[in-house]
């Protein structure tokens, strides 16, 4: 038997401070592929949280998840709605459903305040695939959302949500490309995919 491999090599000690390797950041343009900025819940767990949450505990999940956008879902573990960081950190709909209900803020629910499926717009996987980046942002040019869904339906299956694209993660994926101003200006953090669109348009935000 070969003593050589099976040898013990020492562990490497470290002589200086080393660098830490971290993924390279996407490099976009508008002609790429508008499928590079879908968040796929193929790859990425989508993160949700239960009807009956109180919202300033739906915050927490936000803020602690890096996240602006959570999936409500009821005790049957069916999603049925999307709560987002404009619901929990604005006071209208918080507001509405403390008078309607007499409630404290405390017992405001995420379910009492999210958007319910009936009143969202998606876009089929395939139409998705067709366009590139700037495709995608000047066909929602009205579209004052900040999260748009992505639906998928296969063969003798129901419709379901494939991804997701934030008009925020477009911006920090392009970076100073959708800026059309001097490299020292600062634009601001997109509120929607309209905002989006005005800059690739030659607008400020």
């Amino acid at each position: 038997m070969n003593q050589t491999l099976h040898s013990h090599k020492p562990l490497v000690q470290f002589g200086a401070t080393p660098l830490l390797t971290t993924p390279a950041p996407k490099q976009l343009t508008p002609d790429s592929p508008a499928m590079t900025v879908l968040t796929d819940f193929t790859q990425v767990m989508p993160q949700s949280i239960a009807g009956d949450t109180p919202i300033d505990d739906a915050h927490l999940k936000m803020r602690h998840g890096g996240v602006r956008l959570l999936f409500v879902m009821d005790k049957q573990a069916h999603c049925i709605g999307v709560l987002t960081a404009k619901e929990v950190i604005g006071t209208r709909r918080i507001n509405l459903a403390m008078q309607q209900r007499n409630l404290e803020r405390s017992e405001v629910t995420a379910a009492m305040i999210m958007t319910p499926w009936e009143k969202l717009s998606a876009m089929p996987l395939e139409q998705l695939a067709s366009l590139t980046i700037e495709d995608l942002v000047l066909s929602m040019e009205s579209f004052t959302e900040q999260h748009l869904l992505i639906t998928e339906r296969k063969p003798n299956q129901e419709l379901s949500v494939r991804g997701i694209i934030s008009a925020t993660d477009i911006q920090s994926a392009m970076g100073s490309r959708l800026n059309t101003q001097p490299p020292t200006t600062v634009v601001p953090m997109a509120r929607s995919f309209a905002d989006i669109c005005q800059v690739i348009t030659g607008h400020d935000l």
